[in-house]
């Protein structure tokens, strides 16, 4: 089982950064990949980046590449994302979540956080 809690989210203007974290119970921690998502309103969730269980490979939606960067420390348990030029289409409530195999495909997430709003002002 791994419980996993957000934060960082809120309200910055376009152009603005946020750094999430995504802070994560239990002693396996260290052996799962993670990921995090986002889903605006009326849209479905969809895939940020993920990061394997080393931190040694990642992988980002095209859309973020160059301005988002994820990251972890398994001696605290936490996963990041740093989010630089942010625009107001980056708008969402976003989501860590733990899988097995590093995978762009939520269906293969395991364990889900309750999210942390993100709003990116014009």
């Amino acid at each position: 089982q791994v419980h996993l809690v957000e934060s960082g989210g809120g309200l910055v203007q376009a152009g603005g950064s946020l750094r999430l974290s995504c802070a994560a119970s239990g002693r396996t921690f260290s052996s799962y990949a993670m990921g995090w998502f986002r889903q605006a309103p009326g849209k479905e969730r969809e895939f940020v980046a993920v990061i394997s269980w080393s931190g040694g490979s990642t992988f980002y939606e095209d859309s973020v590449k160059g301005r988002f960067t994820i990251s972890r420390d398994n001696a605290k348990n936490t996963v990041y994302l740093q989010m630089n030029s942010l625009k107001p289409e980056d708008t969402a409530v976003y989501y860590c979540a733990a899988t097995t195999i590093a995978t762009m495909s939520r269906k293969e997430y395991d364990y889900w956080g309750q999210g942390t709003q993100v709003t990116v002002s014009s």
